[in-house]
């Protein structure tokens, strides 16, 4: 009765309680026939044109079709939630009492709430992005082989530095070693840039938070004007990096979107996420037996396979070899004949028409020289790769001093 009552009180002040939050759809109206809702909870605007949140609402949305469900009847959106559990708990209270059946969370800090939540709402299905906590009943997590993606554009990135005999290239991130996530997405981006240019040298500007425009743009600025990189690669939330690598007069890889339109002469490509793939997995799972949802979907780590990750449409911006080469390395990585963090290092050579790929077997260092794969050796495994890479690999270095 207790939880009831802060329900109905939560849905009631949910204007006051939200300023600045909005949610599509409404109770009881279901444009499909459907009685089956959803729920998600956004870090950022539902509005937003490029960038994370734009990459998890378009998902849901085109999964949600797919699956015979309409989104602007039957999805309930809380966004603009920032990483703090009371709020994130007031958007789970929320979205459970307008009735929804699975509730999305997409950012990383939302999971301690999230498990509370999922605890609290045993007839709820809870499924949250990029973490790690579960249970065996109704709350998974999703993500997905990221690093895949980012070895190809690290490729399109070692082209453009080598064309511009520039060996420098930088990497905005919201967060550098602390997270799995962030240190293996720069690593695999360094070993693409390596594969064509071995000099390449990646700087990595952390600014110590998953969104904050603001610091995207000066740090993009500072890598540039500062360490001269050619290429601004990123991983935070905006295009805010590549408009000023647009600006500056270089190149950049963007992140969870095309970023093309926002830099129209700097933008290369981007890893990006094609998240209907788990959207449409989870929501069908549910809609059809949701007590057997963590056994048919359980927690979800998908690559190129699935189509879960991939590299955008390569611009005009790019060098004539990128494409051919990033095409040789995506089919080794489908076939699983190969794979980033393994002791094989790839090397792609030629122009394009004859571009040419060696596999040269090679210790996978660490940037104090320490072995991490011996030479010829398997991948680093996956649970490595997803919670407890904390090093940097050779090649790569943090310009701006450890916070904290």
């Amino acid at each position: 009765m207790k939880k009831l009552i802060s329900i109905v009180l939560t849905v009631a002040l949910s204007a006051f309680a939200f300023a600045g939050c909005s949610a599509s759809g409404a109770e009881g109206e279901s444009g499909s026939g459907s009685d089956f809702r959803v729920g998600a909870i956004y870090i950022n605007s539902q509005n937003d044109t490029s960038g994370y949140t734009y990459a998890h609402h378009k998902g849901i949305t085109e999964a949600m079709t797919a699956a015979g469900l309409d989104p602007a009847t039957d999805l309930s959106i809380v966004d603009n939630v920032p990483e703090d559990a009371e709020q994130v708990t007031a958007a789970c209270d929320q979205l459970a009492g307008e009735g929804c059946d699975i509730i999305f969370g997409i950012s990383f800090g939302y999971i301690d709430a999230m498990e509370a939540a999922a605890a609290e709402y045993p007839d709820i299905i809870f499924s949250h992005a990029t973490g790690y906590k579960s249970n065996s009943t109704n709350f998974n997590n999703y993500f997905g082989r990221i690093y895949q993606a980012r070895y190809l554009a690290g490729i399109a990135a070692g082209y453009k530095s080598l064309a511009l005999g520039n060996n420098e290239i930088g990497y905005v991130s919201a967060w550098g070693t602390e997270y799995a996530e962030t240190c293996s997405g720069i690593n695999a981006f360094a070993l693409g840039c390596q594969s064509v240019n071995p000099d390449a040298h990646v700087n990595v500007y952390e600014i110590y938070t998953w969104g904050d425009q603001d610091l995207e743009r000066q740090a993009a600025e500072t890598l540039i004007d500062t360490f001269g990189c050619c290429v601004i690669a990123q991983h935070c939330d905006s295009a805010q990096p590549q408009i000023v690598a647009n600006e500056k007069g270089v190149f950049g890889c963007g992140y969870n979107s095309d970023m093309t339109a926002e830099a129209p002469d700097a933008h290369l490509c981007a890893p990006i996420w094609n998240w209907s793939a788990y959207y449409q997995t989870a929501i069908e799972a549910a809609m059809s037996d949701p007590s057997a949802f963590m056994s048919t979907v359980g927690n979800y780590y998908e690559g190129i396979n699935s189509g879960l990750v991939a590299v955008s449409e390569l611009s005009a911006n790019n060098e004539p070899a990128a494409q051919e080469a990033i095409d040789i390395a995506t089919d080794l990585m489908k076939t699983g004949a190969w794979d980033v963090f393994s002791g094989t290092a790839l090397s792609f050579t030629g122009d394009a028409g004859s571009v040419a790929v060696t596999e040269n077997a090679a210790d996978l260092l660490d940037s104090d020289g320490n072995v991490i794969v011996a030479a010829g050796g398997a991948s680093v495994e996956d649970g490595v790769i997803q919670g407890s890479m904390n090093y940097y690999v050779a090649g790569v270095t943090q310009v701006n001093a450890a916070e904290g």
